[in-house]
């Protein structure tokens, strides 16, 4: 019954709001793509120059969908991949990505994993012989002069996977994204502390897991726009209650690519449009019978 009602509560939030109505494409747009690869992230970037950024590639299984998804939007070539950590849900379907799609570059944490998921990436990336590049944390990312890509965490030693996690925070004029990757509550501290974490949208931390999403860093991010990325049929409980009350506390309308397929955000720098693949009320129709 509680997931049924986060179920509900995530598409009430979807129905009754709608940000920046005032939109305007009288200038460069930057797109930014939640593709639904189900419990793992894949986020692909149209900079307003029309650089190709994609952060993470989702589960094995999602490396073709992700393929197809390029090529409807005539996608040949990736600028920049981004392995926010070596998590088979991250990087499953990167190297069938590699190996369909030509990447110019790789952005890695540089955190080794000893699993057959890994060694695929690995391997790939040597086939392919594309140039690898360590993530720094405060060394930004140069790839389109019109928009600012800050890294805010990196693999240090004795730290998991997730606290390894690449995070970024990219910003086009006055909207900012936060990608939280799988970050934990102590990393978001540590934000607090040295960074403006204010950002209009946010990729909410791992799935929304109970490892991260601390009211206390919601408060201070103060978005206006909540990604989840995660399957409904997922082990592991997520997103949990505690997140979703969090995220409805800031006031953050919540979108979800369980319940709505891929997410697209298009935006001027000054206003922007959530577009989900997927009806809401056409979903609740369904199930209703």
């Amino acid at each position: 019954m509680k997931k049924w009602l986060v179920f509900i509560m995530i598409i009430n939030s979807c129905l009754l709001t709608f940000p920046n109505e005032s939109y305007s494409g009288s200038t460069l747009e930057m797109q930014v793509h939640f593709i639904d690869v189900g419990q793992g992230d894949s986020i692909l970037i149209q900079t307003p120059l029309n650089r190709i950024i994609l952060i993470d590639g989702g589960p094995p299984e999602s490396g073709e969908k992700i393929v197809s998804y390029l090529e409807k939007l005539h996608i040949n070539k990736i600028d920049l991949l981004i392995a926010t950590h070596p998590d088979i849900d991250h990087i499953g379907g990167v190297p069938t990505v590699m190996d369909n799609i030509e990447v110019d570059k790789i952005l890695d944490t540089g955190k080794l994993h000893p699993t057959k998921t890994f060694a695929n990436y690995i391997n790939q990336i040597r086939e392919q012989k594309i140039p690898v590049q360590i993530a720094e944390k405060n060394v930004p990312i140069e790839i389109d002069p019109l928009i600012k890509i800050d890294v805010w965490n990196a693999y240090e030693r004795y730290k998991n996977n997730n606290k390894s996690s690449i995070v970024l925070k990219i910003a086009y004029r006055d909207v900012d994204f936060l990608f939280m990757s799988d970050v934990e509550q102590q990393q978001e501290k540590s934000f607090l502390k040295e960074y403006d974490v204010q950002a209009e949208i946010i990729k909410v931390a791992h799935h929304g897991s109970k490892t991260s999403s601390s009211l206390d860093f919601l408060k201070a991010v103060n978005p206006e726009v909540a990604i989840l990325t995660y399957s409904k049929e997922n082990d592991y409980g997520h997103p949990v209650n505690r997140v979703i009350n969090n995220l409805y506390n800031v006031n953050a309308m919540i979108y979800s690519t369980a319940a709505l397929g891929n997410v697209v955000i298009n935006t001027d720098g000054m206003n922007y449009f959530v577009i989900p693949e997927r009806n809401p009320v056409n979903k609740l129709m369904d199930v209703a019978g």
